[in-house]
């Protein structure tokens, strides 16, 4: 993590999202810029995966659109995408290779990297001495980390995560709040869900779905 200068604005303006169906949420409106932390709560089914997924690129909505810096994410996707870190509910690391392979993987791969030695970053989420065992040989919390260790590599502003305390422990979810606070006090932004109530300082929460 590394100090963000420049301000950014991110604009949902009346966003559907149809499954199935049925309607999981509706006129959607909210807006988040520099130095903001969101927590999206719901229901299960109510919508939140999917909003997340949306304000990645990965489905469209039925409805509505997205800004980024006041203009329309479809113009601007190249610059959006490289401002994001999305980590989801499922760690997106690949069990055959190691902790130290899976991050050199991700830095390679993402078009902000931090300079940072990745076993001092392995170090900061608590696996120092397991960045070269199968990442598979890890419990579901230190996996967990894995995950959560590329966001210490990348210089993105607009982070979006789907449960990220899910499998951690109170020392690791302390760890991550934190973080969480730091970012936003640097200048980024984070969307995230989770049934756990976030203890940041710069936190707020909107409630979506429809019953």
């Amino acid at each position: 993590m590394s100090n963000i200068s420049q301000t950014y604005n991110l604009e949902i303006k009346n966003l559907q999202c149809i499954r199935d169906d049925r309607v999981l949420f509706d006129n959607l409106n909210f807006s988040l810029s520099t130095g903001q932390l969101l927590q999206i709560e719901g229901h299960n089914g109510s919508g939140k995966t999917s909003l997340l997924r949306i304000l990645c690129g990965l489905t469209l909505p039925t409805e509505g659109s997205i800004y980024w810096n006041n203009q329309e994410v479809q113009t601007v996707q190249e610059e959006y995408w490289a401002e994001l870190s999305y980590i989801g509910h499922h760690p997106g690391i690949k069990g055959e290779l190691t902790p130290l392979e899976n991050l050199a993987m991700a830095q390679s791969l993402s078009r902000k990297p931090i300079e940072i030695d990745l076993i001092d970053a392995l170090d900061q989420v608590g696996l120092y001495g397991f960045e070269d065992v199968p990442t598979r040989t890890l419990s579901a919390g230190q996996q967990r980390r894995v995950a959560l260790a590329r966001l210490l590599i990348s210089k993105t502003v607009l982070w979006i995560l789907d449960e990220p305390f899910t499998a951690l422990d109170k020392v690791a979810i302390v760890m991550i709040e934190k973080w969480l606070d730091k970012h936003a006090e640097q200048g980024g932004m984070a969307i995230l869900t989770s049934h756990h109530t976030v203890n940041c300082n710069y936190a707020t929460s909107l409630r979506i779905g429809n019953w």
